[in-house]
């Protein structure tokens, strides 16, 4: 058992969007040199994109998988109980091996599950030395699969992830620079009419399953409200006319 007032050290690395090849090289290092490297997966069991990108760098036999509730909003009891329960397993984890890495997709600091994990080990373990590698979020590789440009000049840019509802994105819509939807998929319908209120459908792009055989890239006017996967993207950019150099 390691001394774990030295060595305990907990590291949430950022592993993109579900292509491989956008992991970094500091992930992939880390992710290397962890004893241990937890992946999240929901209580349905399947393998989620962080583990199969993983399992590109480690071996299988170095990968414990861990129940979070990832996606649970409605119920808070249950969705604290599977924070309590994924962090008391980390915190074993600590104790025995002393390095643990945490695969997260996208960045670690952006809307990620390992916030509440940090937390969790912070009050459970609280020696332990908490780091994050950063990661390649959905929003860059859209932008640079679809060929958006999501900022010029003095431009804004604006996140706002669409679980808890549209009236957010509405109000994002309405202001200036560009705005980023995350986890759209099911407000689809709310979204699409967001975007022709605002009159920005017609420059706007969302995609899903980036880097992966069933990705899927289109223009936003396409959408005709019908639900989409979950971790659907959109970018949605501001009116540009004032030519090259026209947002400095």
């Amino acid at each position: 058992m390691p001394d774990v007032m030295s060595s305990s050290r907990l590291v949430g690395v950022g592993v993109g969007p579900g292509d491989p090849e956008l992991v970094t090289v500091k992930g992939v290092n880390a992710l290397r040199a962890a004893e241990v490297v937890v992946v999240p997966v929901m209580d349905t069991g399947e393998r989620g994109r962080a583990e199969a990108t993983v399992l590109h760098y480690v071996g299988a036999e170095k990968v414990v998988r861990v129940v979070f509730a990832l996606n649970e909003r409605s119920d808070r009891g249950r969705r604290e109980a599977a924070w309590d329960a994924a962090g008391a397993r980390v915190a074993e984890l600590l104790r025995a091996h002393g390095s643990v890495a945490f695969a997260t997709i996208g960045d670690p600091n952006v809307y990620s599950t390992f916030t509440y994990l940090a937390q969790t080990i912070a009050e459970l373990v609280p020696e332990t030395v908490v780091e994050t590698v950063p990661g390649i979020t959905a929003m860059q590789d859209l932008a640079a699969r679809s060929g958006a440009v999501l900022t010029e000049g003095t431009e804004p840019l604006t996140l706002v992830p669409v679980t808890a509802g549209a009236q957010a994105l509405k109000d994002a819509l309405n202001g200036p620079g560009t705005v980023v939807a995350y986890k759209f998929g099911r407000q689809a319908g709310a979204v699409v009419e967001a975007l022709r209120e605002s009159g920005r459908v017609d420059d706007a792009v969302w995609g899903s399953a980036l880097g992966l055989d069933e990705e899927s890239i289109r223009p936003a006017a396409e959408l005709d409200g019908s639900p989409l996967p979950y971790l659907s993207t959109l970018i949605a950019p501001p009116r540009r006319d004032g030519g090259r150099g026209g947002k400095l």
